[in-house]
């Protein structure tokens, strides 16, 4: 990377960090936990999407559209509306309390032991998240510019600690607004440059995207394996929308902080609005890639640090398959400039073969060697065809995602262990913003301990939204049963979160060893859905025996 790309890297993320550090350092403790009430409802908007944009929204989603399709928009179906019920029922109950935390709502209309199993769940999926959004730009990035992966998510976690222990949830949230502009902003200018390289139209770039099938977007299936379908973006993507933005800490956090409902229900519904549109047009970006490299050779392989693990003796076999794939790729895109789509596709099968043959190959020498390469798609078109500093800038985008994204569920983590555990059980810190930076400091510690140990996944963003789709149901379900059913008691529900969590994770492991397919998506319902329901029965179970003893 050419030095200006540093300079460019440093310069950004040294001015959005110190500009947090700078406006928030000396804040009391109770802006820690939720902020400055003096944000303007643009940066709640902003602060929201940044919290759920992390790093592996740009590194995944244009390489789940380069290698299959736009079907993955139908995961954020469910969300516009989703934002519309979070604004109409959980903001004005978590307000009329004067919340901090989601979970201290529940005690009020629970018990003490429904807020802090509830609590629990959130800081174990919150804080396993945290992990991968560290993780996943600094596996890309250590492989990209030839860096140490432990080093880069030492790195990356260590500057996030440093300025969300320094200013905790208001940092945060002045950070992100600066954050989101440069995501957005360098995003644009990518999709310019990559549109500017393509050597066709549009409209002909698109076409030949639809001819290849990668402007699939609605897929109406009714298999309940089928990992994104119209069904389970509806159902399962309006549960976990609910669940995310309703009782999740990391996203709760971001509108409670806001100085009234108003403000906090425009935050919300800001982000229903152009959460969508953004989505799609990162993905719009992968399809993008995807006729840039039917027209300029791709790598056989985009993670290049795999390729360079392989042994000296297997160089040569490698360099021949990279020899017979630039000759297939020339006759392909030969065949693609004259319009002839028969020997497009027998090109493209040919060169599907040997990249398979190639990956086998490093599979047979390279240890613990990782097939998926979509990670990687982006990133490689950024350090192989922006100009200098534009690179950088990149880059710059990448690493604030991760750490807009990490801040907020760290700032969250230590939030909650304080409101809802710390303070519950030793009442209020006689120094509670060293109590607070202390925690903070704790979660980032453990954020980079987990990125650390973190396995490699076939793609980074269905990995978070698993890890989120094991937890969100179970909680969603508590909650709701707290706003709607107003009979149930703190004993029923107590057992039905530990009945619907148990379930959820049953699925999970019968789904993981293959004796039945079901999509994520579906934990969500059905985790909400039994939590819900067996509620129910031992409220009834209960009243019943109250009546008959």
């Amino acid at each position: 990377m050419h030095l200006l790309d540093w300079i460019v890297l440093a310069a950004t993320l040294a001015a959005i960090v110190g500009y947090g550090v700078l406006k928030t350092s000396r804040r009391e403790a109770g802006e820690l936990l939720s902020g400055s009430k003096d944000v303007s409802r643009l940066t709640i908007g902003l602060g929201i999407m940044a919290t759920q944009a992390s790093a592996i929204t740009f590194l995944s989603t244009p390489g789940q559209a380069y290698a299959e399709d736009m079907g993955f928009i139908q995961f954020y179906f469910g969300l516009p509306l989703a934002v519309i019920l979070v604004s109409a029922f959980f903001v004005p109950a978590y307000r009329k309390m004067s919340a901090i935390t989601a979970y201290q709502f529940l005690e009020q209309r629970f018990d003490r032991k429904t807020r802090l199993f509830t609590a629990a769940l959130f800081l174990m999926s919150r804080g396993l998240a945290a992990g991968i959004t560290i993780f996943a730009p600094a596996i890309v990035l250590s492989a990209a510019l030839g860096v140490s992966l432990n080093l880069m998510i030492v790195i990356i976690g260590l500057i996030v600690v440093f300025y969300t222990v320094s200013g905790g949830s208001a940092a945060v949230a002045v950070t992100q607004k600066w954050q989101m502009l440069t995501i957005l902003g360098g995003m644009g200018i990518a999709a310019y440059l990559l549109v500017d390289k393509i050597p066709v139209s549009m409209p002909e770039a698109y076409d030949i995207a639809g001819r290849m099938g990668k402007l699939n977007i609605i897929n109406t299936s009714l298999d309940p394996g089928t990992r994104y379908t119209l069904w389970s973006g509806l159902a399962g993507g309006l549960f976990l929308s609910l669940s995310y933005l309703g009782t999740d800490q990391s996203q709760v956090q971001r509108y409670l902080g806001a100085e009234n409902q108003a403000t906090s229900r425009f935050g919300l519904l800001f982000n229903g609005v152009f959460k969508v549109p953004m989505q799609f047009s990162i993905l719009a970006i992968g399809v993008l890639l995807f006729v840039f490299y039917q027209f300029t050779q791709p790598p056989i392989f985009f993670n290049e640090s795999e390729v360079k693990r392989a042994p000296v003796e297997v160089q040569a076999e490698l360099a021949e398959l990279e020899k017979f794939h630039a000759h297939s790729f020339a006759a392909k895109r030969e065949a693609l400039l004259t319009g002839d789509w028969a020997a497009v596709d027998a090109h493209k099968e040919r060169l599907a073969q040997l990249r398979e043959t190639y990956m086998s190959t490093l599979e047979k020498h390279v240890p613990n060697f990782q097939r998926k390469d979509t990670d990687y798609v982006f990133i490689t078109f950024v350090l192989n065809f922006l100009p200098k500093g534009l690179v950088g800038l990149l880059l710059a985008v990448i690493i604030s995602a991760a750490m807009s994204s990490t801040a907020g569920e760290v700032s969250a983590l230590a939030t909650t262990t304080y409101v809802d555990y710390y303070t519950v059980f030793n009442g209020e810190s006689q120094r509670p913003k060293r109590t607070i930076r202390i925690l903070t400091f704790i979660w980032g510690l453990a954020a980079i301990g987990v990125a650390l140990a973190a396995p490699l996944y076939e793609n980074l963003i269905q990995l978070v939204n698993v890890l989120g789709s094991l937890f969100y149901g179970t909680i969603l379900g508590i909650f709701l049963v707290a706003l709607f059913i107003k009979q149930v008691n703190g004993k029923s529900i107590f057992i039905a979160g530990i009945v619907g969590q148990f379930t959820v994770f049953v699925i999970h492991y019968l789904n993981t060893v293959e004796s039945i397919s079901l999509g994520f998506l579906w934990y969500n319902v059905i985790g909400s859905l039994t939590v819900v329901a067996t509620a129910l029965l031992f409220h009834f179970w209960f009243k019943k025996g109250v009546v008959y003893s």
